[in-house]
C-alpha cells in the first residue's frame, strides 16, 4: 500500500484536535504508538502529508496533536493569546492518558521545533518511552534564534513578524523560511494558507518565562535531529541542545526547517524509524 492510500483519519478529544493514521492490514502494530507534536504558527497538518503514514506503514499507531488554539482545536481566536507552553502541555497530558489506555506501552513523543520544546517541558515531570527532537526550540529558548536571524537575515524576521499582525506572508517568505531544497509550488502555497497566528504568551514562555528544568531520572532515551540550513533554529543550537542532554545531534545536510516536507524527508523518518526500532526493542520484550 503506498502512502498516499493510507487514509490519514481525524477525531477530537476534550476539544483537541489528532490526526492519527494505523498499521494497515496485515501489518502488525508495535506496542509503542506515536504522539507527534507541531511547531509555531502550524498544527497537527504538518505531520499528516507524509509522516504519519509513512510510519503507520512501518508498524507504528501515528497520532499528532493539534495544540489548543491551532487546527481544529478548541481556545482559538481571541483566546490564543492567552494560551501558555503549561497549557500546550496539558493537552500532551491528556492525550498521553488517552494513547495509554489503548496501547500497550506508553507512547514515544516526537516534536518538531515549538512542539519539541513543549515536549521537553512535559518531560519535567511525566515520563515518556522515548523522545526525538526534531529542529526543536533548545531548552535555553527562543532569543538566540531570534538574535540570529536578525542578525543574518533581517527582512526575513520582519516578514515573518507579520503572521503575529495576523498579515498573509508571501511564498518567497515561506520558502526562505522553510526550505533549503528545491520545492513545489503546490506544497509552498499549502503551507502559506494553512499557517496560523501563534498565542504571543507562548512564544514569551519560551523566550525566557518557562525555560525547560529537565531531571535526569525522567529524562527518556532521546534522539536530538537538526537540518544544516535551517534558518529558525539553526544546527549550531540543535547541537546545544544535544549537549545539553550529554548527546551527539544528527544534523542532515542541505536541509531547511520543514524537515518534514523536504524532499529528503524519508532520510530523517528513516532515521527516526531506526532509532525508535532499537530503543523500543527492550520494551517489547516487556
Amino acid at each position: 500500500m503506498s502512502i498516499s492510500k493510507l487514509p490519514v483519519q481525524h477525531h477530537i478529544l476534550a476539544g483537541r484536535e489528532l490526526l492519527f493514521a494505523l498499521p494497515p492490514k496485515g501489518v502488525t502494530a508495535h506496542p509503542v504508538p506515536l504522539l507527534f507534536t507541531h511547531g509555531a504558527f502550524a498544527a497537527a497538518w504538518m505531520w499528516a502529508d507524509n509522516f504519519l503514514p509513512w510510519f503507520a506503514q512501518q508498524g507504528y499507531c501515528s497520532y499528532a496533536l493539534s495544540f489548543s488554539g491551532h487546527g481544529d482545536s478548541a481556545g482559538g481566536g481571541d483566546d490564543l493569546d492567552g494560551l501558555s507552553i503549561a497549557d500546550y502541555v496539558e493537552d500532551m497530558a491528556l492525550v498521553v492518558a488517552w494513547l495509554q489506555e489503548r496501547h500497550p506501552l506508553s507512547p514515544a513523543l516526537i516534536g518538531h521545533s515549538m512542539g519539541g520544546f513543549v515536549l521537553q517541558k512535559y518531560l519535567e515531570r511525566n515520563r515518556a518511552s522515548a523522545a526525538a527532537l526534531l529542529c526543536a526550540v533548545p531548552p535555553q529558548g527562543l532569543l538566540l534564534s531570534q538574535f540570529n536571524l536578525f542578525a543574518r537575515k533581517p527582512s526575513l524576521l520582519m516578514e515573518l513578524n507579520n503572521i503575529l499582525r495576523g498579515e498573509e506572508v508571501g511564498l518567497k517568505t515561506v520558502r526562505e523560511a522553510l526550505f533549503a531544497q528545491p520545492v513545489s509550488h503546490a506544497i509552498l502555497k499549502r503551507f502559506g494558507a494553512r499557517l496560523q497566528l501563534e498565542s504571543q504568551r507562548a512564544l514569551w514562555d519560551m523566550s525566557v518565562f518557562d525555560l525547560p528544568l529537565l531531571t535526569a531520572d525522567l529524562r527518556p532515551p532521546l534522539l536530538v535531529i537538526g537540518a544544516e540550513k535551517d534558518e529558525l533554529v539553526p544546527a549550531f543550537l540543535v547541537e546545544a541542545t544535544a549537549r545539553t542532554y550529554s548527546l551527539e545531534a544528527r544534523i542532515f545536510k542541505g536541509m531547511g526547517h520543514a524537515i518534514t516536507h523536504e524532499q529528503d524527508w524519508p532520510l530523517v523518518a528513516g532515521e527516526v524509524k531506526d532509532w525508535l526500532d532499537k530503543t523500543l526493542k527492550p520494551l517489547q520484550a516487556i
